[in-house]
């Protein structure tokens, strides 16, 4: 995403709220859903709030703009107080990312709309907002899938498994962020994380974009 600041400023600023649109979505939906399941943790720490400046974690901020891909400020929950910690706390992971999907499927509409009632102005107005949008939900949803600690993905994978695996899998914790690493070193002309999630990212951009729209935009 850094390479817009020089070749088209105008779209770095676009993405830049993109992206903080994305990262308060999907923290805020991490504090709401834990709020919901009978944790009032995130609550009182003002987490449920669409200010992005209480869920910009730094790392994670520069990682996306240099990587492409990143985090916000974890939400912390207490596992005590939910009914079933081990379940409730992969529903609360699974919060963001699927808040991050659904957003992009409703912008996708969004856009649709205007082209079905032939809103040509607003489309093209809308568009430079909704497209870096549709595309920072898309990517920041499916990085956070992958089940690596401390994606939300572990925890999500965590949650379903039975409850000795579930132990197994804890053990891996320890070595998610080795994992991370090896993930994004360069390998060739990319890494082994842009070569399965920037085609699979892209396939589904191009999907909720109109047709002939998307060129450029992953």
């Amino acid at each position: 995403m850094i390479n817009f600041l020089y070749s088209n400023p105008l779209s770095f600023v676009f993405y830049i709220l993109a992206l903080f649109i994305a990262l308060t979505i999907h923290e805020a939906s991490h504090a709401w859903t834990a709020d919901r399941l009978g944790d009032p943790t995130a609550r009182l720490a003002g987490r449920i709030s669409l200010n992005p400046l209480v869920h910009i974690d730094l790392y994670g901020l520069l990682f996306l703009f240099f990587f492409g891909f990143g985090w916000g400020k974890p939400v912390e929950y207490d596992p005590f107080n939910l009914k079933n910690s081990r379940k409730d706390s992969a529903l609360i992971s699974l919060a963001g990312p699927a808040s991050n999907l659904l957003l992009a499927v409703l912008l996708s509409i969004v856009l649709r709309l205007f082209i079905l009632f032939n809103l040509s102005g607003l489309f093209i107005i809308g568009s430079l907002l909704l497209f870096p949008l549709i595309t920072m939900n898309v990517l920041l949803g499916l990085f956070n899938l992958i089940p690596i600690h401390p994606l939300d993905g572990f925890a999500i994978v965590r949650g379903f498994l039975p409850r000795e695996k579930a132990h197994e899998w804890d053990g891996l914790r320890r070595y998610g962020m080795i994992f991370l690493l090896l993930l994004i070193i360069p390998l060739g002309n990319g890494s082994m994380l842009s070569s399965f999630l920037q085609p699979l990212a892209s396939f589904i951009i191009n999907l909720l974009i109109p047709a002939g729209r998307s060129a450029g935009i992953v």
